[in-house]
């Protein structure tokens, strides 16, 4: 099993371009099966979590073509069954996605209940209910969710909670519905904007997509498009506390500053200098220890629960004491064990870390135990003294595309070790 050795204490100084979004392109292309014909996906990054989409998509029967720079091809008029099994889905909670595009395209869908990272439960109900709402018949058997409908009907759908694949998947099912659905106490994330503008570019009449209420007109059939995918905001929001907590100076290129404008308020008060461009962002923290900020995590447009476990690292070494409320998932702060196992102070009350910077990590082996936790454990070990080894990186690879040798690039020491 692979694992990433970082000897730390090398301020990182460059720039990064970022990939596109895994969580814009993992229902993008579970949205390739409302097609009618062919769709072509660019700006796909190569992660664990994109492969496992595209091999689901193949077993279903849909032909899929992987081209230079991860450009994908999907012609899903070949789908030979709608099936989801759980040897491919347990492994990926977004699996769940195909669910709507099935029912509404072919009528059917039987997809297994999802598994995904340990960071709290994110169940389904909302989906099934949803979909319930807009006519299917569904019940769960065996640890499947089976789904059928003649054609889906329009509704007028209101969430309980805010959530991202929920709306997601509600959206892709009303966009062949007969009828207008309305989605209200939508998730307003900007890869649920992504989605939108996806569908819309194969022919959806999606309106309201980064508000609160989204609007569906269903229409008889959505036809293939060339659509690239927005650049990951998370990404760039990792690598900007990279250079903040080795106190050096890095710039994020390819990506969209209006995405990021909670993490920059925090890093600003973290007392890093920031410069932003029409497609890029740089931070300077030369010189300079960062200061501890407070952050609590809450949806779009409000800080991300994905920038936690970074900024977590980030207070460990910062100076004062900082507090993580964590409102989205329950189950959060599995990183924060070992990051004390590096020295950090860190004291635990319910759904809040309190985190006292001390003067320096030293550098341990860890464990990392979901995709953001093992990036805040990265973080760590590239300001720790001597060497850090995090072992189960395969959770990184499900989210950051070629780490190492972006890291590598801005100045790291660090290197991929197999077995």
């Amino acid at each position: 099993m692979d694992s990433l050795k970082i000897t730390g204490g090398t301020p990182l100084e460059g720039e990064v371009r970022i990939s596109g979004a895994k969580n814009a392109t993992l229902p993008i292309l579970a949205a390739t099966l409302l097609a009618n014909g062919p769709v072509s996906i660019a700006n796909v990054p190569h992660l664990r979590d994109v492969t496992t989409i595209i091999e689901l998509l193949g077993h279903m029967g849909a032909a899929v073509t992987i081209g230079e720079r991860m450009r994908i091809e999907v012609n899903p008029t070949t789908l030979r069954h709608c099936r989801a099994p759980y040897e491919l889905v347990r492994t990926m909670r977004a699996s769940i996605l195909v669910l709507g595009p099935l029912l509404s395209r072919f009528g059917q869908a039987e997809v297994s209940l999802p598994g995904g990272c340990a960071i709290g439960s994110r169940p389904v109900d909302l989906h099934v209910a949803g979909l319930k709402a807009l006519g299917a018949d569904i019940h769960v058997e065996n640890g499947y969710i089976q789904a059928r409908a003649e054609r889906l009907r329009g509704a007028r759908l209101v969430l309980d909670t805010v959530t991202v694949t929920g709306t997601e998947n509600l959206m892709m099912a009303a966009a062949l519905a007969d009828g207008e659905t309305i989605i209200e106490n939508a998730a307003r994330e900007p890869e649920v904007v992504d989605l939108a503008a996806f569908l819309n570019a194969m022919g959806a009449g999606v309106t309201g997509a980064g508000t609160d209420t989204i609007v569906i007109a269903g229409v008889e059939a959505l036809h293939g498009t060339d659509y690239a995918v927005l650049p990951d905001r998370i990404e760039a929001g990792t690598y900007l506390v990279a250079g903040a907590i080795t106190s050096g100076l890095v710039r994020v290129k390819g990506v969209r500053p209006e995405h990021l404008d909670a993490v920059l308020i925090k890093l600003r008060a973290s007392g890093a200098d920031i410069v932003i461009g029409e497609d890029w962002i740089e931070l300077d923290m030369r010189g300079r220890r960062p200061r501890s900020v407070d952050v609590r995590t809450a949806p779009y447009p409000a800080f991300p629960t994905d920038m936690q476990a970074q900024f977590a690292a980030l207070n460990v070494i910062a100076d004062g004491v900082g507090t993580i409320v964590e409102t989205v998932f329950e189950n959060r702060f599995m990183h924060i064990l070992e990051l004390q196992r590096m020295g950090a102070n860190i004291r635990l009350q319910g759904n809040t870390a309190v985190i006292r910077g001390v003067d320096h990590l030293t550098g341990a082996p860890v464990m990392a135990t979901d995709l953001r936790a093992s990036a805040s454990l990265v973080l760590a070990g590239l300001v720790a003294e001597g060497d850090t080894t995090v072992r189960r990186i395969y959770h990184i690879d499900r989210g950051y595309e070629c780490i190492e040798e972006k890291l590598e690039l801005l100045g790291a020491r660090i290197e991929r070790v197999s077995g």
